[in-house]
């Protein structure tokens, strides 16, 4: 099944400083995780897809603009397929969970923005299900 989801986060802020937490982000399919911090608002990095291996994405500095392809064809994919847009902010917790099946693309939209990213695959196991598209591939306002 294909899909994506939002996972809204909570916050807490008392005199000892603020706590984020995700209660209803259950972790127990993770494998790995790795943060991207771009070098500045310019940089697009677009498209990978996965064909099995699912992934969550989480801004938990600045913020970012998230877009999802379902691909219709691995091999030769569709340049008419629809376009879906999310913005995940730190000031708003959210993690962006995403099935295999998707292609994805994002941009910070603040500069010195980080967003982790946890995968229920190995890297080897990645590398096998990894298909990259051009930036052309699907026309978006990023």
């Amino acid at each position: 099944m294909v899909y994506h989801k939002l996972i809204q986060g909570t916050n807490f802020t008392d005199a000892r400083g603020k706590l984020d937490f995700f209660n209803a982000f259950d972790m127990a399919s993770i494998v790995r995780f790795y943060e991207i911090r771009p070098s500045n608002v310019n940089t697009i990095r677009a498209w990978q897809a996965h064909k099995k291996e699912m992934k969550w994405f989480y801004c938990h500095t600045g913020s970012f603009a998230v877009h999802l392809v379902q691909v219709d064809n691995f091999e030769h994919p569709s340049p008419l397929l629809k376009i879906k847009r999310f913005v995940l902010a730190a000031k708003n917790p959210m993690v962006l969970e995403i099935s295999g099946g998707y292609a994805t693309g994002f941009k910070a939209i603040e500069e010195n923005s980080a967003l982790q990213v946890f995968s229920n695959f190995s890297l080897d196991e990645s590398k096998n299900d990894d298909f990259r598209y051009p930036i052309e591939k699907w026309d978006t306002k990023w």
